[in-house]
């Protein structure tokens, strides 16, 4: 799954909830990320420096090269010693590589960089930087920049939600049930049909992460050769069904909207002597009726 993520390039989301974060999957692409002899760029927002380091581990935590934007994001405290041009400028700075090895770039939160920089500007610049490409040699294969970026999508609306979700080239959704988590992976290949996959997995405390299983998607369920179906309708407390007595007097029923023959000869050929309907109407003492004036009683 991990290996998955990474190898597809472009940008990534990691959408997550309240009830499921999903910080501790970002770290454990990071490891894995930088655990291949990648290099690691990760734009800290939200979390200091020592507690997105914490449980990685010595060789991984050697290959990160962090961009701190939690401690001092304006310079207010120790003018010169932020990040020159603010969040955009370093996510415009993590651009720069010094090495022709594939590149990673870890972004926590999207959704802390929302809040600061403009969704057009935020998306032209993580268009920019996903589409890089990184050229070890000239008969070597091209490498693509992985961009993972978190996102907390409860506090976000439909415009940025939309817009970042067209942006990306994998999208991970994270949900569960009864403790256990589960990433609903959607995949977009360029010309190439959308594919989806669901796993159930953990991440341990050293940041690796434990597969349970793959579930299927909703079209590949069929059912076996020895499954039962259940009729829905056998415990109502109502018929769905007709039997043939029942439907031949629906049939032969006639509706009152319905404009039959007799009707219709009833109407053209009335019958001789036959009384007709009339309407008496005697004006009441309130009424006043002017043929000169029908509006008269509005008060107008």
């Amino acid at each position: 799954m991990l290996d998955s993520l990474l190898a597809v390039g472009g940008l990534v989301l990691l959408r997550d909830s309240v009830e499921w974060e999903g910080r501790s999957l970002l770290k454990a692409l990071v490891k894995k990320a930088a655990l291949r002899g990648e290099q690691v760029h990760v734009l800290g927002c939200e979390v200091s420096e020592e507690e997105f380091r914490e449980g990685l581990g010595a060789d991984a935590n050697s290959r990160l090269l962090y961009h701190d934007l939690f401690r001092d994001p304006l310079s207010w405290s120790e003018p010169g010693t932020a990040v020159p041009g603010g969040p955009l400028g370093a996510l415009r700075a993590m651009c720069r590589k010094t090495g022709p090895s594939p590149a990673t770039v870890a972004l926590d939160s999207l959704s802390w960089l929302l809040f600061h920089i403009p969704c057009v500007t935020l998306c032209q610049a993580l268009h920019a930087l996903s589409q890089q490409s990184v050229h070890p040699g000239d008969n070597s294969p091209v490498e693509k920049v992985c961009v993972l970026g978190l996102l907390h999508e409860e506090l976000l609306g439909p415009g940025p939600m939309g817009a970042l979700s067209t942006l990306a080239h994998t999208e991970v959704t994270l949900s569960g049930k009864t403790g256990r988590t589960s990433a609903s992976i959607l995949y977009r290949r360029p010309q190439q049909r959308a594919a989806q996959q669901t796993w159930w997995f953990s991440v341990l405390p050293d940041f690796s992460l434990d597969l349970h299983e793959q579930l299927p998607l909703p079209s590949e369920l069929r059912p076996g050769p020895h499954t039962t179906q259940v009729d829905p309708t056998t415990h109502l407390t109502f018929n769905l069904h007709l039997s043939k007595k029942e439907r031949e007097a629906r049939d032969s029923l006639t509706l009152p909207f319905q404009f039959s023959s007799e009707k219709q000869q009833a109407l053209l050929h009335p019958v001789l002597g036959q009384k007709t309907g009339r309407i008496f109407y005697e004006p009441d003492a309130f009424d006043d009726v002017d043929p000169e004036d029908p509006d008269d009683d509005l008060d107008i």
